[in-house]
Formats: structure tokens, C-alpha cells, sequence
């Protein structure tokens, strides 16, 4: 019987930093979303670390805050209400962690749709903070599955093959 005690006991301790983990990240993640829905990119990007990088998909890296921001605001031109949903968080060690995530977002234009995706986050908490060291996403949406695009989306490729040819250059490698 105190075996079992001592063993609970052992698990209850590798879960409830795993748990607050998770919670932090997902705070970190709602602070995303409204930052980009009001518009605030600085802020945005304030929630990744100085050196971070963001691997958008179609288009090479960016790195740092400023370039991170002003890929976020060429963002904002197609899209809008964009929701993470955190699927799972994995400790990496006491101050690194990787999210494993899906999104939704819409885009803008005369016939808005909605496109979903997958994402990657590795974080590392910088004090007493979670911030987005990699970032790494891609949508659901095939080349053959699109038909009804708005005037934002040209044909025969996803969202993101729109945003790469409007993404800033400045800061990526």
C-alpha cells in the first residue's frame, strides 16, 4: 500500500508541472490571438524570444522580433479570426517545451472561408514566461480541393502561396 502511495505520489509530481506547462503555453496562445485580432503585430511578437523563428510555410524563415511582426501584419491583409487549439504539450526539459497544435483562421475577401492547419511550436521560458522560440505551421487545404476561392486566394495553390509572395524578405535567411 505505500508503495502505491509513493508511486502516485511520484506521478502526481511529473504531471502537475506538465499540466501548469500546458496552461501557461495555452494563456500565451490567447494573448496571440487577441494581439493579431486587434491588430497589435508588435505585440504579437513580443510573445517570441529575441532570436525566435518562424518557419511559414511556401516561403523562407524569419527570424526575429520586427521581421516576425511584419510577417504577422502581411498576414492580417488576407486573414482574420485565427484559433490555436493546443492538441499536445511535451516537457523538453525544465525550460523548453514543444507544442503540437491545429488552426483555424478565415480568410478575407467577397467569399471568406475558413482553412485549417497544423502547427509546431518549441518554446522556452525566459524568466517566468513562455515564449515562442520556433514556429513552424502549414494548412489542411490541397491544391485540388480548392474551387471556391475569394479574390485574395489565387487559383491552383493554398492561402499561403498568396501569402508567400507578399511576405517581407527583410530579416529572412
Amino acid at each position: 500500500m505505500r508503495n502505491t502511495a509513493l508511486a502516485i505520489g511520484f506521478l502526481t509530481l511529473l504531471i502537475t508541472p506538465a499540466a501548469a506547462q500546458k496552461a501557461e503555453i495555452e494563456a500565451t496562445n490567447a494573448k496571440w490571438m487577441e494581439f493579431f485580432s486587434k491588430g497589435d503585430f508588435d505585440g504579437a511578437a513580443s510573445l517570441y524570444t529575441v532570436d525566435a523563428t518562424a518557419l511559414p510555410p511556401g516561403s523562407g524563415m524569419v527570424k526575429g522580433r520586427v521581421a516576425i511582426a511584419a510577417m504577422w501584419k502581411s498576414m492580417a491583409e488576407h486573414v482574420s479570426d485565427p484559433k490555436v487549439t493546443t492538441l499536445d504539450v511535451k516537457q523538453l526539459g525544465p525550460s523548453a517545451a514543444r507544442e503540437i497544435g491545429a488552426f483555424s483562421l478565415k480568410t478575407r475577401g467577397p467569399i471568406p472561408r475558413e482553412i485549417t492547419g497544423k502547427y509546431v511550436v518549441v518554446w522556452e521560458k525566459i524568466g517566468r514566461d513562455w515564449k515562442l522560440a520556433t514556429d513552424i505551421w502549414n494548412d489542411d487545404t490541397r491544391n485540388d480541393d480548392i474551387s471556391d476561392r475569394g479574390s485574395n486566394e489565387p487559383s491552383g495553390g493554398s492561402l499561403f502561396d498568396s501569402f508567400r509572395r507578399h511576405t517581407p524578405r527583410r530579416g529572412c535567411v
